[in-house]
Formats: structure tokens, C-alpha cells, sequence
């Protein structure tokens, strides 16, 4: 039985949440495989909302066992502040002993950097995700494995600072008081290596049974990855599902069904080209209805049409077998909607994603709107409009939408029969 996988089809922020802990209530165990606490999930259920970062968004399925990735990294203070909304972790939390650490002094790099970029800056969410990924390239990391010897752990650190002195100074990021750093280490110790496992390990173990339903959740998505996103306007890691593999240690066979999540519309944070914004009322109608603002920093999402190309290129190199098509009610009551269904670039009609997406030009096809969907839970309550656009985007992304959302609420999603 291969472990069934969940990734992000354009900018991020698709909805995956929502979509994992739906499914999520039917897997033993669900495992994240990338990316850090900049990245956001937020769970409606009978109203109330959860904000995720870190944990899985299978932690609200009690049965099931959430594991955090040796692709993840991991910011302690982040997560264990992420941890008090939860009781009884004990045995249905598990972190890999090879995931690597963010510290306080990587957040003072990433914002140091974004400041000197200046007109040039990226977008970051100053969390360290980025300059944690460096230092684990560069082999200058450290992993939560490492807590079981502080001592040593603590003289590491020390030992990079000095090393990369001239460094830290150009940026103006202290060195640490040891003292301090050695008493921040020992709080993590107590409270997070009770957690920590060989986490590839447990998960080979649970395929090999034959017993266990698995469920792995990305973060960001397909357009942020490292090597096939809008570079450099990217993440640190790779969203795609290929990043699945190295992030927790499975072959490629491991992996089953592969489904792709996306909006009805697409936004994105941060800088970088995305070539259907939208500038005008319309979308900061999107932005508005849409509650359209990060989970994770709170910052306004630049908001646009479909992107059709786009998402046809991230399922081809996902290889989706279908899709979740999320907040389909946001587009309610515009009386156009828009679709690109291909770009001008070069002075030709293309239907490809290039390396230079900030020089294309969106070709758009227009569709009926409707009045309202929210609240639909069967195909045969979806306005015709509707479901001809559903319709329509699953022809123009070669890609079958088996589940359709129709309000932020876990109950309101419309599974189609005939997938």
C-alpha cells in the first residue's frame, strides 16, 4: 500500500489544510515533508479555527499518528508554542531525529538580508527558514537529534560563530552569550526530544505492515519549489512531490495516489512574477471575500485570476492523478470570471510555463459567474455556471477535480461520485 500524497499546485496557501484533515480522518498517519513554520494551514471545524505551522494537519484526527519530516525545519520556539493548543501529543506527535533546527540567530539573518536587498528583496517571512536550509547545504546545520548532548551541541554553535565572525558582524547579528544559548537548549531538550524518532524508520515499518493508511502533506506550493518555481522568488526546499521522498526518506514507489490542491482563483505573498494578478477592484474583491491574509504573517495576499498553464505544468510534474478545487464560493456573485488558458510571450501564443514568467502576458477565456455556492455539499446543488467552469479547468489542466469546497467549513465539500 503506497502512502497517498497532498501538494500545492500554485503559489501556496490552497487550502491544504482544510483538504488534509478531511482525508485526514480516514489515514493512521499523516507526515509533513518540507518547508518550516512559514508556511500556514488553517483548519475550520463546526467554526472554530486552528492555525497550523508545524504540526500536521492530521493532529485533529485522534486516531492518527502526525509526523514531522527530516525535510522540515524546525523552529522549537515556534513549535512548541504551536504545541499548547494540543493535549495528549504524547504517541500522536513524532519529530525526525534528522530534521534540522532554526534558531533565533537565523531569523536575524534572514531579516538582515531582506534589508540589504532592499528594492531587490525576495519577500520572506523573516522566519530563518532560508538561511536554516544554507546552513544545512553548506553542512553548518544542526539537527534536533543533536539535543540528546547539549554540551556539545552548545561548543558547536559557539564554534561556528567564531568561525564566521566577519560574517555575522557585516550583517550585525551577535553572538550569543553561551550561558544563555546552553539554558535555551536544555528547555528544548526537556520538552522536545521525548518526540524525537527515527522517523523514516516508523514509517518504513508502517508500510511494510501492510496495515496502515499514509498520508503526506506538503507545504507552499509547486510555483515556490526551489528548482521549478518562479526562482528566485521561491521557498528554500522542494514543494513538489518529488520532495516527499528525500524529506522523509521514502523511493519513489512508495508513493500512491498523488492529489493536487488549488484555488478557484490563485493569489500569492511576497515578491516575484504572477502573471494574473489582478490590480484593479476585482481583485481586491478576491482579496476581500477571500480573506485573502496570511496565516503565518498576516500580510494582504496579492490576488488574480486561474492560472490554467500554470496549474497544468504543476500537475504534470506532481503527477496528480486528480485535485481539490478550494474556495470555489469566493468567486461568488462576480458576474465575468476570468481564466488564462494560455500566455503571449515572445510575440507567439504559448502554452508553457518558461524560466522567464515575469515576460509573459496571460491570454484570458471569460466564464459565466453565478449567485451563490456556499454551503453545497453534492454536485446536483451547483449553479450550471458552476459546474461548467469546474468543468472547464479540469479540460484545460488535463487533471480530473474529484473534491470541490464550497465554504471554509471541513462538512461544506462536494465529493464527485464519478471519481
Amino acid at each position: 500500500m503506497g502512502a497517498d500524497l497532498i501538494v500545492g499546485i500554485q503559489w501556496g496557501d490552497e487550502g491544504k489544510g482544510k483538504i488534509v484533515d478531511l482525508l485526514a480522518q480516514n489515514y493512521d498517519v499523516v507526515c509533513r515533508y518540507q518547508g518550516g513554520h512559514n508556511a500556514g494551514h488553517t483548519i475550520v471545524v463546526d467554526g472554530k479555527s486552528v492555525a497550523l505551522h508545524l504540526i500536521p494537519s492530521g493532529i485533529l484526527n485522534p486516531k492518527a499518528v502526525n509526523i514531522i519530516g527530516n525535510g522540515v525545519v524546525v523552529s522549537p520556539e515556534a513549535l512548541l508554542k504551536e504545541m499548547e493548543q494540543f493535549e495528549d501529543l504524547e504517541g500522536r506527535l513524532l519529530i525526525s531525529d534528522k530534521a534540522h533546527l532554526i534558531f533565533k540567530y537565523h531569523e536575524e539573518i534572514d531579516k538582515a538580508k531582506e534589508r540589504l536587498r532592499g528594492k531587490n528583496a525576495i519577500g520572506t517571512t523573516g522566519r530563518g527558514i532560508g538561511p536554516a536550509y544554507s546552513d544545512k547545504v553548506s553542512r553548518q546545520g544542526h539537527r534536533i537529534g543533536e539535543l540528546k548532548d547539549i554540551d556539545r551541541l552548545t561548543q558547536k554553535i559557539m564554534d561556528y560563530f567564531a568561525t564566521n565572525r566577519p560574517y555575522f558582524e557585516a550583517l550585525g547579528v551577535a553572538t550569543p552569550d553561551e550561558r544563555t544559548l546552553k539554558k535555551e537548549l536544555e528547555r528544548y531538550q526537556k520538552a522536545l526530544l521525548p518526540y524525537v524518532v527515527d522517523a523514516t524508520g516508523y514509517i518504513w515499518d508502517r508500510l511494510q505492515d501492510g496495515q496502515s493508511k499514509i498520508l503526506l502533506e506538503g507545504a507552499q506550493g509547486t510555483m515556490l519549489d526551489i528548482d521549478h518555481g518562479t526562482y528566485p522568488y521561491v521557498t528554500s526546499s522542494n514543494t513538489i512531490a518529488a520532495g516527499a521522498c528525500t524529506g522523509l526518506g521514502l523511493a519513489p514507489k512508495d508513493i500512491g495516489k498523488v492529489i493536487g490542491i488549488a484555488k478557484a482563483y490563485c493569489t500569492r505573498v511576497g515578491n516575484g512574477p504572477f502573471p494574473t494578478e489582478d490590480h484593479g477592484p476585482e481583485g481586491e474583491r478576491l482579496r476581500r471575500q477571500g480573506h485573502e491574509f496570511g496565516t503565518t504573517t498576516g500580510r494582504p495576499r496579492r490576488c488574480g485570476w486561474f492560472d490554467a498553464v500554470a496549474a497544468a505544468y504543476a500537475c504534470r510534474i506532481n503527477g496528480c492523478d486528480e485535485m481539490a478545487l478550494m474556495k470555489l464560493d469566493v468567486l461568488d456573485g462576480f458576474e465575468k470570471i476570468k481564466v488564462a488558458v494560455a500566455y503571449e510571450y515572445e510575440g507567439d501564443r504559448i502554452d508553457y510555463v518558461p524560466s522567464d514568467l515575469e515576460n509573459v502576458k496571460p491570454i484570458y477565456e471569460e466564464f459565466e459567474g453565478w449567485s451563490s455556492v456556499v454551503g453545497a455539499r453534492s454536485w446536483d446543488q451547483l449553479p450550471q455556471e458552476a459546474k461548467r467552469y469546474i468543468e472547464a479547468l479540469e479540460d484545460l489542466v488535463k487533471t480530473p477535480i474529484a473534491i470541490v469546497s464550497t465554504s471554509p467549513d471541513r462538512e461544506d465539500t462536494i465529493i464527485r461520485k464519478r471519481i
